[in-house]
């Protein structure tokens, strides 16, 4: 394989979404650690099955939104490989399948670590899992994509937040805690306003191909509210967190990634073109893991 396919595929899997999709993990892991129950290769497993989840939706959004038309010629943000021509349909469907296969793989290797001969458990984690996969593939791939109705929004907050943070924490300490419930809105708030950054981006596009987002919906002002008041109570539902608990002075470390996350949103009010809003997209994600990361050193310290 040339150097120039590696470097095709390396931009088709996106890998600067990646700190986002790790988010979850680790705050599902910082928790956990905050209670006294840790394992490293839980953790490595879990890292590993959503490194392969995510890039097995960055190849299905990639293939979907070209079939779909939302990755025409005319769409203003980065082409996508099966767009522009350098990977082939059937190459990207190919590698579909084998992202998820590998996806599949690593989690039954995770859920074995973690329950070993629990069948109960490894199965209701099995089908969270499948759900997982048919998740990353029909958002914009298959006959209905659900990302086209306006539904990305709830994906994103369900398993970026709620799913990940708890079935982190739960691989772990083998518990349902409601007190994790702040942390995991926080984690899923954040990574529905990257898809909004996304969506706000690429909002002609999309008008064009069909695909109703919330954007399209709300025109430009009415996101850049939804904007705000995704960030805004992402830092609200910390916030509340750490002071429900009474957590030492050191817990509110988190609180430094606040600017990043209020300029983020100045920038989606105040950028107006697809190439200029772009890189906010990426400070957006590797804020969001910053948060997590700051939130976890705070518990734990």
């Amino acid at each position: 394989m040339s150097n120039s396919i590696i470097k095709h595929w390396l931009k088709a899997f996106r890998l600067r979404t990646l700190p986002l999709a790790l988010s979850s993990i680790f705050m599902g892991n910082f928790l956990a650690s905050w209670q006294g129950q840790f394992d490293w290769i839980i953790l490595l497993l879990s890292v590993t099955t959503t490194i392969f989840l995510q890039i097995l939706s960055n190849l299905a959004n990639d293939y979907g939104d070209t079939i779909h038309g939302a990755d025409s010629a005319e769409r203003e943000g980065p082409a996508r490989a099966v767009q522009s021509g350098v990977i082939t349909k059937s190459q990207m469907k190919t590698a579909i399948y084998i992202l998820a296969g590998l996806s599949l793989s690593s989690g039954l290797l995770l859920l074995n670590m973690a329950f070993a001969d629990h069948w109960l458990l490894i199965i209701i984690f099995l089908v969270l899992g499948l759900a997982a996969i048919y998740a990353a593939i029909t958002y914009t791939a298959g006959s209905n994509p659900y990302g086209y109705r306006g539904l990305g929004d709830i994906s994103v907050l369900i398993f970026f937040g709620f799913v990940g943070v708890f079935g982190a924490y739960y691989l772990q300490t083998k518990q349902l805690d409601w007190q994790i419930v702040m942390p995991a809105l926080s984690c899923g708030l954040l990574s529905t306003g990257v898809l909004n950054v996304n969506n706000i981006r690429d909002i002609e596009s999309d008008q064009k191909a069909g695909k109703i987002s919330i954007p399209v919906r709300l025109g430009r002002e009415g996101a850049v509210i939804y904007h705000y008041v995704l960030l805004g109570l992402a830092m609200i539902s910390s916030l509340a967190f750490a002071v429900y608990y009474v957590l030492d002075w050191n817990s509110y470390l988190f609180l430094l990634s606040f600017p990043l996350i209020i300029r983020n949103a100045w920038a989606v009010k105040t950028r107006l073109t697809p190439a200029d809003l772009d890189p906010y997209l990426k400070q957006l994600a590797l804020t969001t893991l910053l948060f997590v990361v700051l939130f976890g050193i705070g518990l734990i310290w």
